[in-house]
């Protein structure tokens, strides 16, 4: 059983759990760590309403750093100590936040860079169940920043890139002040496989791929100037990062996009076969590109995309006949053009004919499924006010 300090009260009292848990990574932050422990130590016992706890999560520390981390755990009520070998942020997070027993995870750089007053904002939605993950965020509107002209720039810059290529919908990956449900956190963790500082993009991505609710806090900011993250070679590792989760999203969506674009060009080439004797092959083609299109929409919504509400089912099912306008006429102007040439074709060409011209349409329906369509499937994410 831990004893956690309990707010506003002298004494200590022990408790089964708390209900926030937060974690301060370091490295190699022997000449600070205590002082910034015992400054946030203090602001939690004095104005944190909560249950707390400390706990402090070295990763590969060469200076002394585990040390002074076990005798502040051992001095100070509501302080733990985790040591890790191995160098990495992200790999520290990891540990700490699986082997928590609180109720909310969080973690804040050991700098506190950020004012420690927004610590309360940050983990009220989650424990209200309003939101599943709350990130704080310097770029959001009302924050307030103190950094670098150099740091402003790459952090805009970089941001704006997981906006365009990964199409995330946070403002600000890298903040590091963030907290989660540990039960979300539990779940998110084994989809995330950077150990370092590329962790929280890649967290925040799992997050809102998975439709999680997610909440932007704006934040005081101060940067430190003794920071430990060497921009470039931080910088390269992102870069990576992003394109690593930028090729498996869409290697994904187009297996599971051609595994129903298959299925979907047998049923029409029987369905076309079928009604041809019946009402000739332009009619034919109309009615079997039109049923397998609407049964196409539905799957790619649920299966490739992973949408399951029923909300925007019509909208989709709208916009995948336009995506289908596409396809049929290239595939009637391919049958015109071949009835043009050959009065009389054979049912076998006329199929053939149709295929390949509705495979240039089946390109641009990937591409309108997945910058158009489902593009603007929303990600529940709100900024305090």
């Amino acid at each position: 059983m831990s004893t956690i300090a309990l707010a506003h009260d002298p004494g200590i009292v022990p408790v089964a759990a708390p209900v926030v848990d937060v974690v301060v990574p370091t490295h190699d932050e022997a000449a600070t760590l205590e002082a910034q422990v015992r400054r946030l130590h203090a602001y939690l016992a004095e104005h944190f309403p909560f249950t707390w706890c400390v706990t402090i999560a070295d990763n590969g520390s060469t200076d002394g750093t585990p040390s002074v981390a076990r005798r502040l755990a051992a001095e100070l009520p509501g302080v733990r100590a985790l040591v890790r070998r191995q160098a990495g942020r992200g790999g520290a997070l990891r540990q700490a936040w699986t082997a928590s027993d609180a109720t909310v995870v969080a973690y804040m750089d050991v700098d506190l860079s950020t004012d420690l007053g927004a610590l309360l904002p940050l983990v009220a939605p989650l424990l209200s169940g309003h939101s599943d993950v709350a990130i704080g965020s310097r770029l959001a509107t009302g924050a307030r920043t103190r950094r670098g002209a150099k740091r402003e720039v790459i952090s805009r810059c970089y941001n704006a890139l997981l906006h365009l290529v990964l199409r995330t919908s946070f403002r600000d990956a890298q903040c590091g002040f963030k907290a989660l449900r540990a039960d979300t956190a539990r779940a998110l963790l084994p989809a995330v496989a950077d150990d370092r500082w590329f962790f929280d993009t890649e967290l925040l991505v799992a997050a809102q791929r998975r439709g999680l609710r997610i909440v932007e806090l704006p934040v005081d900011w101060t940067d430190d100037p003794d920071s430990r993250v060497r921009i470039v070679p931080t910088a390269v590792a992102d870069l990576r990062g992003v394109w690593r989760l930028l090729v498996a999203g869409r290697h994904r969506h187009l297996v599971r996009f051609a595994a129903v674009g298959v299925a979907s060009t047998v049923a029409y080439v029987l369905a076309f076969l079928a009604l041809r004797p019946a009402v000739g092959p332009l009619w034919a083609n109309a009615f079997a590109l039109g049923a397998t299109t609407v049964a196409n929409t539905a799957v790619n919504r649920r299966w490739t995309f992973g949408v399951t509400t029923r909300e925007g089912r019509l909208r989709h099912q709208v916009q995948g006949a336009v995506a289908l306008a596409a396809g049929l006429l290239a595939s009637t102007a391919g049958l015109a053009l071949l009835h043009l040439a050959a009065p009389s074709p054979a049912p076998a060409v006329e199929a053939a004919v149709a295929l390949a011209a509705g495979a240039a349409g089946t390109a641009v329906r990937y591409l309108l499924f997945r910058h158009w369509i489902f593009a603007t499937v929303p990600t529940p994410q709100e900024t305090l006010p």
